[in-house]
């Protein structure tokens, strides 16, 4: 993997970390988002751990850059930011994953090893901000509901496709960054079930990743 941070300590403090953990190398380093999209042509790694604020071009123009220039390298963003607008801006960009500096290092690792099988590791802080504003349909408080005792859908959501009650369990659970693996124990079901409902979903609303199908669930209510 490739370290892009302006801070040689945040950087050797993630060598030191993930240098000690087995299916972890890091190749290289690079203090500003331009030497971090040079490298990682030449260097081709599998995850770019990437900071929002770097001199020159930041993490957001970097990622950008690197998910046209470098298509095989899966971008996590690690960074004190958590603001919606920098969350929904790294993501639309193309990052796979969303991490807070404060996380514990065991959490730095799983959420690289999940970036690497392209699932969509996010701070918990971060995924509650993408739920909707309504509920996270999980739990004893639930989704908004109507006088009906149906859901109460957001206003961009009315023109959305209607999931049937099963997709939108799993969309639900994959907007919080859960795996195929935790979606299936959460639900109770095959983990290849869950597989072949995350690509149902992807068909109805016509998106073609989980980052993305995590910011239409967000925008859409779900």
């Amino acid at each position: 993997m490739l370290l892009a941070d302006d801070h040689a300590l945040v950087r050797n403090g993630l060598r030191a970390v993930l240098d000690t953990t087995a299916d972890c190398t890091v190749v290289g380093e690079a203090g500003t988002g331009e030497a971090a999209v040079e490298l990682a042509e030449d260097l081709q790694p599998d995850v770019v751990v990437m900071d929002l604020s770097m001199p020159g071009a930041g993490g957001v123009a970097a990622t950008a850059a690197l998910r046209e220039r470098v298509p095989t390298a899966r971008v996590l963003v690690l960074t004190t930011f958590a603001d919606d607008a920098r969350v929904r801006a790294a993501l639309t960009a193309g990052a796979t994953g969303y991490l807070l500096k404060d996380a514990d290092p065991d959490d730095v690792v799983r959420a690289v090893r999940a970036t690497a099988r392209d699932e969509v590791p996010l701070d918990p802080r971060i995924a509650r901000g993408l739920l909707p504003r309504g509920g996270d349909g999980h739990g004893a408080g639930g989704p908004a509901r109507n006088g009906a005792g149906g859901p109460v859908r957001a206003e961009a959501d009315r023109n959305a496709p209607d999931l049937p009650p099963r997709e939108r369990d799993v969309l639900v659970r994959l907007a919080r960054g859960l795996s195929n693996r935790q979606i299936a124990s959460e639900l109770g079901i095959a983990e290849r079930t869950v597989k072949v409902h995350v690509g149902s979903v992807f068909r109805r609303i016509g998106v073609a990743d989980r980052t993305s199908a995590a910011l239409w669930a967000r925008d859409h209510g779900w």
